[in-house]
């Protein structure tokens, strides 16, 4: 096992270096410059040369490169074009924001895709199959941006039952010590506190849950019609093994390979793909801030978060598969 963790993580060295050049000459390609991004209004010839040359802009792309490269293996990400404050602190800052929205999104999808999968697959054929196939149908279809203005806008708005934007109420004096408020809350028996954040992280996260929600619940009434229908189920039942345990260990367990490896892909996309929802709902986390950094052509802001976000979903990737051999002993054993 620790062979096959060592050498996954060797393979990350080429992956994020191609990932690096790739980056590094995409942001170099959008319109303007950082040098238009700094100045504004005041972005004059000889302000322009002077910021490149000050920033070593001007230099060929390669001396860039390997300057940028060099900065980021000594942990030096650079500073923020919009707040001049160091893109490691800015992401830091903003990170919990999006790990809590996604942790309560994948929880949801999960919680709720797996169970109403192998239902779907125990009632094959059947309308509540068909009905649920559909709606899953219409989960994937649905633009999470429009989802997530028709939440604000019946919840929020209308009905008032839910907070339409940020984290917490900014009136609440509330104690933060991990970045995550609804733990911060529990942890220092602020109540009221925990309770409003809560409150505040329903909306983004169902709009942010509804794609993957529906695609698990797909891969999982598939699994589940595969293994059920396999023939260790078949003789398992003649044998007369108890229904409990044939749901449970037979089916279940074997139909999780493909789940946990979709629930993997999916938690690396909602980190990466929160970008409008919480533009939507005025969040602060780093997507909201990755998406202003991108019409700034804040260019150390767009390569670092960019990286760390590549960094982290490798990282999950890995924890998946290494799940696997928790999950089916036989992947152990090959």
């Amino acid at each position: 096992m620790l062979r096959t963790i060592g050498h996954r993580l060797l393979l990350l060295i080429p992956t994020l270096f191609g990932l690096s050049v790739l980056l590094f000459l995409w942001v170099r390609a959008l319109p303007g410059g950082p040098a238009v991004a700094l100045l504004g209004e005041r972005a004059t010839p000889e302000a322009i040369a002077e910021i490149n040359e000050a920033y070593g802009f001007d230099k060929p792309l390669i001396e860039q490169y390997l300057t940028w490269m060099g900065q980021l293996l000594s942990g030096d990400f650079g500073v923020s074009l919009q707040t001049r404050v160091p893109v490691v602190e800015e992401f830091m800052r903003r990170f919990p924001a999006t790990l809590e929205l996604t942790i309560f999104a994948i929880i949801l999808a999960v919680g709720v895709g797996i169970p109403l999968g192998y239902i779907a697959a125990r009632r094959h054929g059947k309308a509540s199959d068909h009905f649920l196939v559909g709606a899953s149908l219409l989960g994937i279809t649905i633009p999470v941006f429009f989802l997530a203005f028709i939440l604000k806008w019946i919840f929020a708005v209308q009905l008032g039952w839910l907070p339409s934007e940020g984290r917490q109420d900014p009136r609440m004096d509330a104690t933060h010590y991990t970045g995550f408020y609804v733990l911060d809350g529990i942890l220092t028996g602020e109540w009221d506190a925990a309770w409003d954040a809560f409150l505040h992280l329903i909306l983004p996260a169902i709009a942010l849950a509804t794609i993957p929600l529906a695609i698990i619940t797909r891969i999982t009434r598939a699994s589940v019609l595969e293994v059920q229908n396999s023939d260790y189920v078949r003789t398992g039942m003649a044998k007369g093994v108890p229904r409990s345990t044939i749901r449970s260990r037979f089916i279940l367990r074997n139909a999780m390979l493909p789940v946990i490896t979709t629930i993997g892909l999916q938690v690396g996309l909602l980190i990466s793909g929160a970008v409008l929802t919480e533009t939507v709902f005025a969040f602060p986390g780093i997507g909201s801030f990755l998406y202003r950094a991108i019409f700034s052509r804040d260019y150390p802001v767009l390569q670092g978060f960019i990286i760390f976000i590549a960094v982290g979903y490798a990282l999950i990737n890995l924890a998946v598969d290494v799940s696997y051999s928790f999950i089916d002993p036989r992947v152990r054993v090959s």
